[in-house]
């Protein structure tokens, strides 16, 4: 790329994707990054979300200090600090590159100073594209995930895409729907004039 127009043209390309109902993952052994769109395709329902009872007792007692957009690059380099990451340090710089341009975001937990757990993910208009978590403490990542859920609401976001169903997921009321429906949801999720307020700080859920 040569210059800051092609590098925007490129990142616009990267939205564009998104917006189309696709996203970015490396090959763990070489670093090429692919772009999917599973049919079907995981959502977490915003209105629907289940907080385990365990777990709200913990996000009740304030165990973890919880920001927004403080340490997106932190969350990142966390996330992909495992044996094997689709994480490439290509992708890792897209995330970077869009989260200055406002669309990517993170939510952190910290304990003491240190950051503990967090999860980072993509946003356009009222959609977010949950991209991946982390903990280094039982259970971070997971007040993290209450914190966002609360966040999206508050903000108006109509769509949580989780790309994959997993049993972790399950357990807040993740669901599968087919493709098709998952494009329509996001087409007029992406149309909505929602912010995402990165400057809110240790909000309540």
């Amino acid at each position: 790329m040569n210059g800051l127009t092609d590098v925007m043209q490129w990142l616009e390309r990267v939205l564009t994707a998104y917006r189309q109902g696709y996203f970015p993952m490396a090959d763990p052994e070489d670093g090429r990054i692919y772009w999917y769109a599973p049919d079907p395709r995981a959502i977490l329902p915003l209105e629907r979300f289940h907080v385990p009872r365990n777990l709200a007792r913990l996000v009740r007692r304030g165990v973890f200090q919880v920001t927004f957009d403080w340490a997106f690059d932190d969350v990142v380099a966390a996330c992909a600090d495992r044996q094997q990451t689709w994480i490439a340090p290509a992708l890792a710089d897209i995330y970077r590159a869009l989260h200055r341009l406002g669309h990517a975001h993170s939510v952190e937990c910290w304990q003491e100073g240190r950051l503990v757990g967090g999860l980072f993910g993509v946003s356009i208009g009222g959609a977010f594209f949950g991209e991946s978590m982390f903990h280094r403490v039982s259970e971070a990542s997971k007040v993290a995930l209450v914190h966002l859920v609360a966040h999206l609401r508050r903000q108006g976001f109509r769509l949580l895409d989780i790309q994959f169903l997993t049993p972790h997921f399950q357990q807040f009321g993740a669901e599968e729907i087919p493709r098709t429906d998952f494009e329509r949801r996001l087409a007029e999720a992406a149309a909505l004039p929602v912010r995402w307020a990165s400057d809110v700080r240790n909000l309540e859920p």
